[in-house]
C-alpha cells in the first residue's frame, strides 16, 4: 500500500511461452502509424510487461481504453509466430495496444497501472516467464510519451517506490504484428485454465486491492 501511495503521488505530480499451435486466424499488421483510428479523439499505447495474457487481463478492468490487442513488438524479424517468440530469438516482446480515450483515462494512469501490476526492476523476467520477450517495456509513439515515461521512470527510481532499479525499456515505435486469434481476450475465454488461476488470477486480485476504489463508478 505505501507503495502505491508512492507510484500514485509520484503519477499526479508528474507531467500531467505457453506452447500452442501458431498459424491459426493470424493477422499481422506491421506499422500502427499508418491504422485509421475512426475516433480522432482516441489515443494508442503499447507496453509490455510480461506475457500479454495478463497484461491484457489487466487493462481489461481500466475504463476509457476503447481496444486492447496482444501483438509483439520491438524485434527484427517480419511477421514472427508465437513458436518463434518463445524461442527469445526475434528480439520482440509480447505487448498489448491500447486504443484509449485521453479524456476518460491519462497516459500517466495508464503508467500507474503498468508499473504497478508487474515487476519493473527484473530484466527478461516475471515470475517464471523467463526471456527478452518477457521484458518490461514501454514503445513510445510521440515525444510526449517519451518525455512523461521517462520523467515518471526516474521519479520512481529516486524515490526508492522499489528496491531495486527499474529496468523498464522506454523506446521508440518501430513495428507491431498482431498476435495469433487465440491469444485475444485470452483469460475472459479461458479462466478456468492452469495459468489464468496461478497466474494472472493474482493479479487481478491486486490489481482490484489497489484500483478498484479509483476506477469503480461513484
Amino acid at each position: 500500500m505505501i507503495q502505491h501511495i508512492i507510484i500514485s503521488t509520484i503519477i499526479l505530480l508528474g507531467i500531467s511461452c505457453q506452447s500452442q499451435s501458431d498459424n491459426k486466424n493470424k493477422k499481422l499488421k506491421t506499422n500502427i502509424m499508418t491504422e485509421q483510428i475512426k475516433d480522432s479523439n482516441l489515443d494508442t499505447a503499447i507496453l509490455g510487461a510480461g506475457c500479454f495474457w495478463c497484461v491484457e487481463a489487466v487493462f481489461q478492468r481500466v475504463p476509457g481504453i476503447k481496444q486492447i490487442v496482444s501483438g509483439y513488438s520491438g524485434g527484427s524479424v517480419v511477421n514472427p509466430t508465437y513458436t518463434e517468440i518463445c524461442e527469445g530469438t526475434t528480439g520482440h516482446a509480447e505487448v498489448i495496444r491500447l486504443i484509449y480515450n485521453p479524456q476518460e483515462v491519462s497516459f500517466e494512469t495508464l503508467l500507474s497501472v503498468f508499473w504497478q501490476t508487474h515487476n519493473p526492476t527484473t530484466l527478461n523476467r516475471q515470475g517464471n516467464d523467463i526471456g527478452t520477450q518477457y521484458r518490461s517495456a514501454i514503445f513510445y509513439l510521440n515525444e510526449t510519451q517519451k518525455t512523461i515515461a521517462e520523467k515518471i521512470k526516474n521519479d520512481l527510481d529516486a524515490s526508492g517506490a522499489f528496491s531495486d532499479p527499474i529496468v523498464t525499456e522506454i523506446t521508440a515505435y518501430t513495428n507491431f504484428y498482431e498476435a495469433e486469434a487465440y491469444h485475444q481476450n485470452y483469460y475472459n475465454q479461458n479462466s478456468s485454465q492452469g495459468y489464468c488461476q496461478y497466474v494472472i488470477a493474482p493479479k487481478l486480485e491486486k490489481f482490484e486491492k489497489v484500483f478498484g476504489n479509483q476506477f469503480r463508478k461513484k
